[in-house]
């Protein structure tokens, strides 16, 4: 049998305040002050000097905000890398993403999209990239997305959404910062956190399963339970703790494994509708129940305690068109579906079966 020699995050920092040794971290990876260090930050913290005003520049350093109204293109990418290009006289020092998985993935993608040639939707897929991406970094301010540890970044390309799935993807250096967490809405912190928790049990029901990936999705599956469920003895600073340590093990579990149902459905519905990450896997999730029973039934309490309305039919008033590309979407994610239902996942589920599901939502 030929094992897979996965790749990890070499380098992380977990700790409240931890951000603020950022500096002395990176200052070591300075190619020359000339080669700058680029930093894409969430827009939503361009007016919150707590956090900008602790970003230390030097030379030619610069933040790029980024707006997370939609979820990452292909073609943000490449507009992102020419305005890097055009904009510094050295190929820069490193790239640190700063925001939520949206920013991250798009961190990860800059980085390697500076030194692979032409278009980044060709490196849409597995095992694409030729060349190591620069140094880069990560540092979430929302917890549940696991980018801060997978090896794929996740884009919607002009005809397909999937990502740069590569052994170069992951980050060099993920600082974990618990603080960097506490102004996130309760809605956003119920979806991004959802993302975790449907992470655990894609992975843990999943015919990859392996003793690496269930060790981890065990982990996130039982934190995300304290969070969502019994989190009345937890005071806020432990919520936050939890759940980061949460998104990390529930990375962890698909990095050696992969995701699912939920995740492939919900890719369809980001493509043809633009539905944003975590919201997409609660909506298509809470009706998966013939598929993850025991996960879904979860879910739906997690959701009631903390009061979270869903979107209703959303998918009513799509074309033929339109169902049949997002169907298309979520059927050509192979490896979710064996992952899934096993290696006939085909005689498993149909087009039909997933028209039936797409119109409940």
């Amino acid at each position: 049998m030929n094992y897979k020699n996965f790749p990890m995050v070499p380098r992380v920092i977990f700790g409240r305040g931890s951000f603020n040794q950022l500096s002395e971290i990176i200052s070591p990876k300075r190619l020359s002050s000339a080669a700058p260090f680029i930093y894409l930050v969430d827009d939503v913290f361009k007016s919150n000097s707590w956090l900008t005003s602790r970003i230390s520049l030097s030379y030619d350093d610069r933040i790029i905000y980024i707006s997370t109204k939609e979820e990452p293109k292909t073609s943000q990418v490449d507009t992102l890398v020419e305005e890097i290009i055009l904009s510094t006289k050295a190929r820069p020092s490193g790239i640190i993403g700063i925001g939520g998985g949206s920013v991250l993935d798009l961190a990860k993608a800059v980085s390697i999209m500076l030194t692979n040639e032409g278009e980044t939707r060709l490196y849409q897929g597995w095992d694409l990239v030729k060349n190591p991406g620069l140094y880069h970094v990560g540092i979430p301010t929302l917890s549940g997305t696991g980018a801060e540890v997978s090896r794929t970044t996740v884009l919607t390309g002009p005809d397909k959404k999937l990502g740069i799935n590569s052994d170069f993807t992951p980050f060099d250096q993920v600082v974990l910062d618990p603080e960097l967490t506490k102004d996130v809405p309760c809605d956003q912190w119920f979806y991004t956190g959802m993302d975790c928790f449907i992470h655990s049990i894609e992975s843990l029901k999943g015919t990859y399963l392996n003793a690496f990936s269930k060790t981890y999705g065990d982990m996130a599956f039982n934190l995300c339970q304290e969070v969502f469920l019994n989190n009345s003895a937890l005071s806020k600073e432990e919520t936050e703790d939890k759940l980061m340590m949460a998104s990390w093990h529930g990375g962890m579990s698909i990095v050696y494994s992969q995701v699912g149902i939920a995740h492939a459905m919900s890719y369809g519905l980001s493509y043809v509708l633009g539905t944003k990450h975590g919201i997409g896997n609660c909506v298509v999730f809470d009706h998966l129940e013939e598929f993850y029973p025991e996960g879904v039934q979860l879910f739906k309490k997690m959701k009631m305690k903390h009061n979270i309305e869903l979107p209703q039919g959303i998918c009513a008033q799509l074309s033929e068109e339109e169902m049949d590309a997002m169907i298309n979407i979520a059927m050509g994610l192979e490896p979710l579906w064996e992952n899934a239902l096993g290696k006939n996942w085909k005689k498993r589920i149909s087009s039909k079966q997933l028209k039936s599901l797409y119109l409940k939502m």
